[in-house]
């Protein structure tokens, strides 16, 4: 039997949490023996996708803001429709170049409608083929919930039309579906959950540090690393921090943070070997974004939370209020955030224990790539 091929798109609009969870899920894929094609469309990151797809990069683009607003190119100039129309067709000839038996696309139709451009013409690529390939949407366990009026009940019918699943990546006993996509009942047939997609445990780092402080990508990550820095002037003075400002932070942000950070702090862009760093720290002061916080929950240290909540966002307020609800996490507002706050912050969660086990379901990598290739197999 052939191995199944995997046509993953995913398309990373201004952090780097949705190529990562993707690039981790393509891994597993691939480990478990699928052929796998990763179609991305955002700024490029080194070191995603891992070298074990066959990758397919898009001509780049970002958010126009943090609120989502419109889509930019690489340089940030908004892009016309001549534009657009060379990334469709060259997705759809990527699509029919890969005739792959499995097709994902990462958030849509829950999200990404910015991208449906291309998204709709890929799914009636996807019907005309023959055969006609499985397809199946990835999400996180925690969706941004829809303000207008409308807009779910179009994500129902395409995904009662047009999909053949969803895989929730999320612990049900967690957070359920429902909680967040209110209209979660009308397709219940389709959804399962796959667990939360978490590394597997670090090693020991190599290099340790009392307080990791990251900020995602970066792009929305300024006023946390400043706040961090004025913090690290008041309290743990005698502790080494380490700040992983992001790949996104502009320049100029990133050298005035470097020029002001005191020498128990060391100031850095990416470290690859940041789940280690997890491992070995005492405490860690991060956004709420899902990668980084299966990284916490696989590490097991401390960890104060600062949600994402520019342009409406609520995704990582319902993530963050629910770990510190657990016991898992201190949650402060991203809103009106004082590096008094952080500093008080900082010195209790210091002063308390560790976290205790949690029991979640950590394995949603290695779930999915099982899930895929079932999903190819006739019923029996």
């Amino acid at each position: 039997m052939k191995p199944p091929r995997v046509f993953f798109y995913v398309q990373h609009l201004l952090g780097i949490g949705h190529l990562a969870r993707a690039s981790r899920l393509a891994a597993a894929m691939v480990e478990a023996g699928s052929e796998v094609v990763m179609v991305t469309g955002g700024l490029p990151v080194p070191g995603f996708p891992g070298p074990e797809v066959t990758s397919v990069v898009l001509a780049p683009v970002q958010a126009s803001s943090a609120g989502f607003a419109g889509l930019a190119d690489q340089d940030g100039n908004p892009v016309d429709e001549r534009f657009l129309e060379a990334r469709r067709d060259a997705l759809l000839s990527a699509f029919r170049s890969a005739r792959p038996d499995v097709v994902i696309i990462e958030a849509f139709p829950f999200g990404r409608r910015q991208m449906r451009f291309e998204l709709l013409p890929l799914l009636d690529a996807i019907d005309a083929a023959s055969p006609r390939p499985r397809l199946f949407t990835s999400v996180r366990d925690i969706l941004q919930q829809q303000k207008k009026p409308g807009r779910d009940e179009e994500t129902v019918a395409l995904l009662t039309s047009r999909f053949d699943g969803v895989l929730v990546h999320g612990d049900p006993d967690f957070v359920r579906l429902e909680e967040t996509f209110p209209l979660a009942g009308a397709i219940a047939d389709k959804i399962t959950y796959t667990g939360l997609v978490a590394p597997a445990a670090p090693p020991e780092p190599a290099e340790r540090f009392d307080i990791v402080v990251s900020a995602g990508g970066g792009a929305v990550g300024r006023d946390l690393i400043g706040g961090s820095i004025e913090a690290a002037r008041e309290v743990a003075t005698d502790r080494r921090w380490c700040l992983i400002a992001g790949p996104n932070l502009p320049e100029e942000d990133f050298a005035a943070a470097k020029a002001q950070a005191p020498a128990n702090v060391e100031l850095t862009r990416f470290r690859r070997d940041f789940p280690s760093l997890l491992r070995g720290a005492e405490l860690s002061v991060s956004q709420a974004g899902y990668n980084t916080v299966c990284d916490l929950l696989v590490a097991g240290c401390r960890s104060i939370l600062v949600p994402f909540t520019t342009g409406g966002e609520t995704e990582q307020s319902v993530r963050a209020e629910r770990l510190e609800r657990l016991g898992l996490a201190t949650a402060l507002p991203e809103a009106g955030l004082t590096a008094a706050m952080l500093s008080e912050a900082i010195a209790r969660s210091l002063s308390g224990p560790k976290p205790s086990g949690h029991g979640l379901d950590l394995d949603g990598a290695r779930r999915t790539a099982r899930f895929v290739g079932q999903a190819l197999s006739p019923p029996g």
